[in-house]
């Protein structure tokens, strides 16, 4: 599970910016706090804040993070750097040739000794300039090093002796020890990077990754009818009227060797038992993003993943992301612990009713373009007090009181002069 997410001059966010998803103490929804170890974890966080104040690079920055983890051990030879750097805070002259970082605490799905784990790494204009990897037991109290490297020292103390010379002959500037370790089997390396991979992303602000997402088949789709039918079973949560799918294969084109499926969608025809087919493309977008959302939900719900989704609510009721939410939120459904964490406009969940105080995020964005993330939770109000429990979180929102709304100004430019 993720506890902890730290960066660090990424984008819109110069300063160090926090996601933290350790249980504050507080009293309201105590039963779905998830002990490991020595923490407190919580299985949701929401995100808002108004366009462009820096919610979706709170996304950006925790897959960038995943994305050089897994994807590193080539950048030494077979990328240009310059295309796999993090953008900086660009309106800053210190920050913007200054360091990136981000820091993940994390305890791994499975482990019955619940270990915890510190990884995070520092990334400059020409490669990593720092990067580390600590853990704790159980029954520790502080972290201790498996390995550390800055641009004067590499300790991998904690790494097989049979395994350090290589990592010491191929490790590059641009390369990540859990990179390169983790393909050269070290075990330890190998467990960070299994456990970015089994997270999983969906930004359904970006229509090309929303077309794409809309065409990827559940696993085992095509071949397994209870595949199929538990996919039935998900839809029926919001859409009854969806019977079935019928799958067809069809003829291949020449020169291609991809195998190509009609998709058809069988609804009920009105008093018959005979089924009408509808071309799956041809259903509603939110019906289509449902679909688009299933094989990742059962993904991160099998594996104790975390799901870090940009723009939940787009295309979709408010009923329906309310109940997305809840299958994370109840214990009998979520039992390997998976974690969602989403952006969303909808001020509709906002409520006591569903989320607590230290699941709820907002970002902002002063004047001078610098973002900031901060808790309901830590929030203190102008009488110097912290926000009740009892309060009404959608409506004191939208009032302004936690900051984190649009500034808006009247529509005129139609005026005439």
């Amino acid at each position: 599970m993720l506890i902890q997410f730290n960066f660090k001059n990424f984008k819109s966010f110069r300063d160090e910016a926090t996601l933290d998803l350790s249980a504050a103490k507080m009293t309201e929804f105590s039963n779905r706090v998830i002990s490991v170890g020595n923490e407190k974890i919580l299985p949701v966080a929401a995100v808002y804040g108004a366009n462009a104040s820096g919610k979706s690079n709170v996304y950006g920055a925790f897959e960038y993070m995943s994305e050089y983890v897994v994807n590193s051990f080539k950048y030494g030879d077979e990328e240009d750097f310059d295309d796999v750097r993090p953008l900086p805070f660009l309106f800053d002259v210190s920050s913007e040739t200054a360091d990136t970082s981000f820091e993940v605490y994390f305890t791994v799905p499975g482990d019955k000794t619940e270990k915890c784990y510190n990884y995070g790494f520092c990334i400059g204009q020409t490669g990593v300039t720092e990067e580390w990897l600590n853990y704790k037991a159980k029954t520790a109290r502080k972290y201790s090093t498996i390995f550390y490297r800055d641009e004067e020292t590499l300790d991998l103390a904690g790494i097989p002796k049979t395994s350090r010379e290589n990592i010491e002959i191929a490790l590059e500037k641009e390369v990540l020890i859990v990179s390169l370790g983790a393909k050269l089997k070290v075990t330890k390396c190998k467990l960070v990077r299994d456990w970015f991979l089994n997270n999983e992303f969906a930004d359904f602000g970006d229509a090309v990754t929303n077309f794409f997402m809309s065409r990827v088949l559940p696993a085992g789709f095509i071949d397994d009818e209870k595949i199929r039918a538990n996919v039935v079973k998900y839809f029926s949560s919001f859409d009854e009227t969806i019977k079935g799918f019928e799958v067809t294969k069809l003829p291949a084109q020449e020169d291609s060797k991809e195998e190509k499926y009609l998709i058809d969608a069988l609804h009920k025809k009105i008093g018959s038992e005979d089924m009408a087919k509808i071309p799956l493309a041809h259903e509603s977008a939110g019906t289509l993003k449902m679909f688009a959302l299933y094989p990742e939900l059962q993904d991160v719900l099998q594996n104790g993943g975390v799901f870090f989704i940009d723009e939940l609510n787009a295309r979709l009721h408010p009923l329906l992301v309310r109940n997305f939410i809840l299958t994370f939120l109840n214990p009998e459904i979520n039992i390997n612990h998976a974690q969602l964490v989403f952006t969303t406009h909808d001020t509709w969940q906002l409520s006591n009713q569903l989320l607590r105080r230290d699941e709820i995020w907002f970002t902002e964005k002063d004047d001078m373009g610098l973002s900031v993330l901060y808790s309901l939770a830590d929030f203190i109000d102008e009488d110097g007090s912290r926000i009740r429990k009892d309060e009404s979180y959608e409506k004191n929102y939208l009032l302004g009181k936690y900051g984190a709304i649009p500034s808006l100004k009247t529509i005129d430019f139609f005026k005439e002069g």
